[in-house]
């Protein structure tokens, strides 16, 4: 059975870029593009990990994942912050909930964010 990874992102075409990557890659995707939409996700998909955006409408990343971290299901979920937003810029509750890895999408290609997908789920 294939690991399956969720990618909450409002950019469309980040979105596809990070699914066609980590598809080549043999991982089962899913895409939501907001906060709201993605909770409703991963709790119908139930993936090992979520590459997560922070800045994004109808509910903001780090929001969707304290409501993630509040549910009996969600609690264990591996997460990936993976932002535009330094981590000095970003908000610090992030810091109490259970984040695996914080990384800056302009300072990864995509290939390399497959590989940190890799090793997390392999920790």
């Amino acid at each position: 059975m294939r690991t399956k990874v969720c990618i909450i992102e409002d950019d469309k075409a980040i979105a596809a870029m990070y699914q066609f990557k980590l598809e080549r890659r043999d991982y089962e995707v899913r895409v939501a593009y907001d906060g709201r939409e993605g909770l409703k996700l991963i709790k119908d998909f139930a993936p090992e990990i979520v590459l997560l955006d922070l800045r994004m409408p109808v509910m903001s990343g780090d929001e969707m994942l304290e409501r993630l971290r509040a549910t009996a299901w969600g609690g264990d979920i591996r997460v990936i912050i993976l932002t535009n937003i330094s981590k000095a810029e970003a908000p610090q509750k992030l810091r109490f909930l259970n984040v695996d890895r914080y990384v800056v999408k302009a300072h990864y290609t995509p290939a390399q964010v497959v590989n940190i997908v890799d090793e997390v789920l392999a920790t």
